[in-house]
């Protein structure tokens, strides 16, 4: 079946066709396929760019894992039924209204429906595996799609971009609300500092998501002032001061109850200002790597713009002797006083076009391998770059002494400050233990304290709990920091 569809033949999925891709891509399956082997053992297929209004036929490829229908026609979603160990579809750039005919597919991971006409995400409670979802550019225009979303507890990746509802001054705080799993909206990462904070949020004002997003809008403004898009650009947000150290505390009961302990308080007047010293080190040595970053962008493009202005002018300059040079001699064919005379000039007037096209393709040539010279240069000093801030970060000396902190070994450093903490921290729950065993008597221990003095496996799990809850924290920020310039 094929219709002209507004200029262009529409056609359906027919087994020419699919045959014809399969023998364009992997011309050693359809060797496989003349010695009998069938169509179950197409696993991808790629129908892009085919003019396909109609999905059929598919139903030959059950095992199918990957399926592109991007950039065609197609108006409705159907016949994908027997497809169910589909984990990537790709119906992007279509003319699809409604999200349906999924049900079966329960193991899809991937699924975009990137610029299309679709009003409202629904039909899709089957597919609880679903990780990333992408539905921009379409007319999504009530942020209540979002909460319909939720229901997907796998989902990590999400892309609205495009989509009325974006232009909502609450967008992006809402999303994050609602689906606190995510790890990346509109290309961008979420950062965990503010999941957890409107998650707080929430808690603490004791109402629902909608109606706390006033307490949100006034709390993202709190996150702002502890670090700037500059400090988020070197990746060093929220390290000039105690927001990381302060978090490594938040919601821990049994830090709190040990603090109590004699001893303790004078161990953490100290503790706190050496590990907010370490991260005032990275916060500096990160804002001078991104100066250097951002110069070496600089450079880039400005040797990008000189290269192709200079093969503009040299253009322009071949262009403008040819045409003066065509002028020349179309005066002169004007004015010839024979034929023969105005041939010849006819004929160097074609020779002079065709080494004006080889002149300029020469140049175009020139102009490419330049650029690519440029864009191997970058990558090797961007490389650089990136490796050398990452082993400053990650850096491993050895820890003599907490006075004599090396500048470079920076998230290695807040380890062993917390090591040493800990350390110290059990030295004095033990010697407190001991007193108790000895029915010494302390007035200034609470309740709470006393419950953890019962034993020494008591005592000693709650202080290695909290203490492998912080080190996590301090990972988790040294692993964003990486991730965040492997990602640049």
């Amino acid at each position: 079946m094929s219709q002209f569809y507004n200029n262009v033949e529409a056609k359906v999925i027919e087994d020419e066709m699919v045959q014809k891709v399969i023998e364009e891509g992997h011309p050693e399956d359809l060797r496989e396929f003349s010695k009998g082997k069938s169509t179950k053992d197409v696993t991808e297929l790629q129908l892009r760019f085919k003019n396909i209004l109609q999905i059929e036929n598919l139903w030959q490829f059950e095992n199918l894992t990957q399926l592109q229908l991007d950039n065609n026609i197609i108006e409705k979603i159907e016949g994908l039924e027997s497809l169910v160990h589909l984990v990537r579809l790709d119906l992007s750039f279509n003319n699809i209204e409604v999200i349906e005919g999924l049900d079966t597919l329960v193991k899809l991971q991937d699924l975009s429906f990137y610029c299309n006409k679709i009003s409202k995400i629904e039909h899709m409670d089957t597919l609880q595996e679903l990780q990333l979802f992408s539905i921009g550019k379409n007319n999504l225009t009530s942020l209540d799609d979002v909460i319909y979303l939720r229901r997907f507890k796998s989902l990590r990746t999400l892309n609205l971009t495009g989509n009325p509802l974006c232009d909502d001054e609450q967008y992006t705080l809402f999303v994050v609300a609602h689906l606190p799993n995510l790890r990346y909206l509109d290309f961008k990462l979420v950062k965990d500092t503010m999941v957890r904070f409107l998650h707080s949020l929430l808690e603490k004002s004791g109402n629902s998501i909608s109606q706390s997003l006033c307490f949100v809008a006034l709390g993202a403004g709190s996150l702002q002032k502890s670090g700037s898009q500059k400090h988020t650009t070197a990746f060093v947000e929220h390290l000039n001061g105690s927001f990381l150290f302060d978090s490594l505390y938040a919601e821990d009961t049994e830090a709190a109850k040990l603090a109590s302990l004699p001893g303790v308080g004078d161990l953490l007047q100290e503790y706190p200002s050496w590990f907010v010293s370490v991260c005032g080190k990275l916060f500096n040595f990160g804002l001078k790597e991104h100066k250097k970053r951002e110069a070496e962008v600089s450079d880039f493009y400005a040797r990008v713009d000189e290269a192709l202005r200079a093969n503009q002018e040299e253009s322009k300059k071949v262009i403008l002797d040819f045409e003066n040079r065509n002028k020349r001699r179309l005066d002169e064919i004007h004015h010839a006083k024979s034929y023969d005379i105005a041939e010849s000039k006819r004929a160097e007037c074609k020779e002079d076009i065709l080494q004006l096209s080889e002149t300029l393709m020469t140049l175009e040539i020139l102009v490419a391998d330049q650029l690519e010279e440029l864009l191997k240069d970058f990558k090797r000093s961007t490389d650089v770059t990136a490796s050398t801030f990452i082993e400053n970060v990650q850096e491993i000396y050895p820890f003599h002494s907490i006075l004599f902190l090396n500048t470079f070994c920076m998230m290695t450093q807040c380890r062993d400050l917390e090591n040493h903490y800990h350390e110290k921290l059990l030295e004095i729950s033990i010697t407190a233990l001991e007193k108790s065993d000895k029915k010494v008597p302390d007035k200034d221990l609470s309740q709470d304290v006393e419950m953890l003095l019962v034993d020494k496996n008591t005592i000693v799990n709650a202080a290695n709990m909290s203490h492998s809850i912080r080190l996590r924290k301090i990972d988790k920020r040294e692993s964003d920091i990486l991730c965040n310039t492997y990602h640049w």
